[in-house]
């Protein structure tokens, strides 16, 4: 019989604590997204893709290219442009020359994307609201301090792993 491995004895207790936090950050993630996701399908008959590239949008509305959309998103170009071709024929985001190249094309939301947009967020809102309302607020505070010094600890060593 063979011998069986025992890959959490190369783990120190702080590397086994490291990776319970991923693996439940990860989980309460997931959760969070797959709630999301089905109640912006079912009312609103949006995929969460949509709903994101609408929201980067949103918050530039002088427009986005391509490319900036994609690495925002963290999807290839090719899933942003099937993305936004979808968009366009809805009517709800529209492709315009950027004015800095005119080679170039930018995407923003049109007037009616700009009202949908805003509709949707606004329960978006809501759901996530719903979806931590049993979390007391000073919880709350604490883990958005305790991740933001997380966030920071990644980029740094991002940084680190630049130079390297």
């Amino acid at each position: 019989m063979k011998p069986q491995l025992d890959l959490t004895a190369r783990l120190t207790g702080e590397h086994h604590q490291a990776l319970k936090l991923w693996l439940r950050m990860l989980a309460c993630t997931v959760r969070v997204e797959d709630v999301i996701r089905s109640r912006l399908r079912t009312s609103f008959g949006i995929t969460l893709p949509r709903f994101d590239l609408m929201a980067q949008l949103e918050r530039h509305p002088e427009g986005l290219r391509m490319g900036e959309l994609s690495k925002r998103m963290m999807v290839t170009g090719g899933n942003v442009t099937g993305i936004v071709d979808q968009l366009e024929r809805e009517h709800l985001v529209a492709r315009v020359p950027d004015p800095q190249d005119g080679r170039a094309f930018v995407v923003t939301l049109t007037p009616e994307g700009r009202g949908a947009f805003a509709e949707m967020a606004e329960v978006h809102e809501g759901w996530v609201a719903d979806l931590f309302r049993d979390i007391p607020a000073a919880d709350k505070a604490r883990m958005i301090a305790l991740l933001d010094t997380m966030k920071q600890h990644l980029h740094d060593q991002d940084d680190t792993d630049d130079k390297e």
